[in-house]
């Protein structure tokens, strides 16, 4: 990292966590199959866990059995280094668990329908306010504002789609935010509108979406607290252990510190402060201020190294950039939600700052902007360990893929994406036809490029499960089993490569070489799966359990057999 972040973070790089989290001296011994991750440890037969460290491998550990406070005999199963989540929203995640449960939703009656329920429920709710309904519930992901009057005709409703680039409100909603017919179009993003040239009830992207979104009440830290720790309750049973939280707003920032001093944060997050195109001059130093407050009284669990940047919108919206017209819209290449420069210009000043850049890039001219970006960057500044991400890297101009290894830039997939579901078969393929949906996710390529990979959910826009993932990307299959021969079978990846981007790869994005393998003196942050994944067929990968998920050595998830 940079000089100027790293003196900010001396202090609590030399924190060891175990010491954060009550000093704990007792002994795990795990005896079975253990998958160090390290070319030198490979796979081995047993580890040892002493102050939240990994103490020994093989043998060595195996000797310790009898003095160990606790030994696990893991059977059929597997212990590994726990998953990391290089992207995702844990706090929205946390929160979806507040407002009606409409993700699982599998038509737009049963969307109205939850949300009558829940608003019954709640008479006292000013506002009825959930997330990740399916776009492709609806011809064009378009929403009309009456289905939610018929069910919620006096209250606002609004919801986020899944993807968190579109809202579906009610018309109570459009009124308290004032958009009529006569309401333009903002610079970023638009409304979608009746033949007669009123509101429908879908706002696209940022600032439409926001004209509602800014009417709702903000939650108060108590609330937002509690959804930090329903997040880190939900990532403990999936066996995660970090998360890079990739939207993070002002007023998130002091949540995630209360989480920290109170114990409700229980995995490691770094927080990905969002630079904001129209005012991002005017965020330099507060986000340096973010970062030394969280560096000070966020303890170990807890940094703020990241700017995060939205290169782009969502091909099923017809908001990603792209190079060159939508099959469905000759008219259009998309919405850019930065102008090529502005983005190369902001990423260098924050470079310049010591923060690492983790830009959302889509489409293919919103992926070249990025890495014209981080190329910028790398041109005007002086050298250092910068790790830029861009991430999900959908779809990739061809001319493009060289330039990712040769600017070091970490590809942070959200894999289970890769697969021909109804938002891709419905939506996406449509809107770019069948030769651009062909080079989308091209995890395959740049992995035999030597381009690291990161794994993601982007959770709660997808399930934060990595297991789920990881099966599509060695398979490119549906759950179902679709297509039978892979969807572009050419970018799977080997169920080691997979596996090392869940991981190793997930550390190396967070800066945590110490974390990037089992090795002695690793901090013990550990998964214990029923079985391989290795060993089981590709299509039942999900189906393989977590039976426990130690931080730093102390349990954060035990399943029914774990001990």
């Amino acid at each position: 990292m940079s000089d100027s972040e790293s003196s900010e973070n001396s202090e609590s790089s030399e924190s060891s966590v175990h010491a954060a989290m009550e000093a704990r001296t007792e002994t795990w011994v795990f005896l079975g199959a253990v998958r160090t991750g390290t070319a030198r440890y490979g796979d081995t037969t047993a580890l040892a866990v002493r102050d939240g460290r990994v103490l020994a491998l093989g043998e060595e550990a195996r000797a310790l059995s009898e003095e160990a406070d606790h030994v696990v005999e893991l059977g059929d199963g597997l212990l590994m280094a726990a998953f990391g989540d290089g992207h995702a929203h844990p706090l929205f995640g946390g929160l979806e668990s507040f407002g009606p449960r409409i993700k699982e939703a599998a038509s737009v009656e049963a969307v109205v329908s939850e949300v009558g329920r829940w608003a019954r429920e709640h008479p006292d709710a000013e506002w009825v306010v959930g997330a990740s309904y399916d776009p492709a519930l609806a011809p064009g992901g378009a929403f009309d504002a009456r289905w939610l009057d018929a069910v919620v005709p006096d209250r606002p409703v609004v919801l986020r789609a899944h993807d968190y680039h579109t809202v579906w409100c009610n018309s109570e909603a459009l009124r308290r935010a004032g958009v009529s017919g006569a309401t333009r179009d903002p610079r970023v993003g638009w409304i979608e509108r009746r033949a007669d040239g009123s509101p429908l009830g879908t706002l696209r992207e940022w600032h439409a979406c926001d004209l509602v979104l800014d009417q709702v009440p903000a939650r108060s830290e108590d609330q937002l607290v509690e959804a930090l720790r329903r997040a880190g309750a939900a990532y403990a049973r999936a066996g995660l252990t970090w998360v890079q939280d990739a939207w993070v707003e002002p007023d998130m920032v002091p949540a995630y510190l209360a989480a920290a001093r109170d114990g409700a944060l229980t995995l490691r997050v770094d927080l990905a402060q969002r630079a904001d195109p129209d005012r991002w001059r005017e965020q330099l130093e507060p986000f340096t201020q973010t970062r030394r407050r969280v560096t000070q009284e966020g303890g170990p669990l807890l940094s703020a190294r990241t700017v995060k940047y939205f290169s782009d919108g969502v091909i099923e919206g017809g908001t990603a950039a792209l190079l060159s017209p939508y099959e469905d819209a000759p008219h259009s290449c998309g919405m850019p939600v930065w102008e090529p420069d502005a983005l190369a210009e902001a990423v260098r000043a924050f470079d310049a700052a010591g923060f690492q850049t983790h830009v959302h890039a889509i489409g293919d001219a919103g992926v070249r902007a990025a890495l014209d970006a981080v190329e910028s960057a790398v041109r005007a500044g002086p050298a250092w360990d910068r790790r830029p991400v861009i991430t999900h890297v959908q779809l990739v101009d061809p001319a493009d893929l060289p330039r990712f290894a040769a600017l070091g830039v970490i590809a942070n997939f959200e894999p289970l994406w890769a697969q021909l579901d109804p938002l891709q078969t419905e939506l996406s393929v449509p809107r770019i036809g069948a030769a651009r949906a062909a080079l989308q996710y091209p995890m395959g390529d740049l992995a035999r490029d030597g381009v690291r990979l990161s794994f993601g959910s982007d959770w709660p826009v997808s399930s934060h499960v990595p297991l789920e993932g990881i099966q599509v990307a060695v398979t490119r299959r549906t759950f179902e089993g679709e297509p039978e021969a892979g969807w572009t079978p050419h970018q799977r990846l080997t169920m080691e490569q997979a596996l090392t981007a869940a991981t190793s790869g997930v550390a190396h994005q967070a800066g945590a070489d110490d974390r990037t393998g089992l090795a002695p003196g690793a901090p013990a942050d550990l998964v214990r799966l029923s079985a391989d994944p290795r060993a089981v067929d590709p299509m039942a990968v999900r189906d393989v359990r977590v039976l426990g998920t130690w931080l730093a050595g102390r349990v954060t998830y035990a399943g029914q057999t774990a001990p």
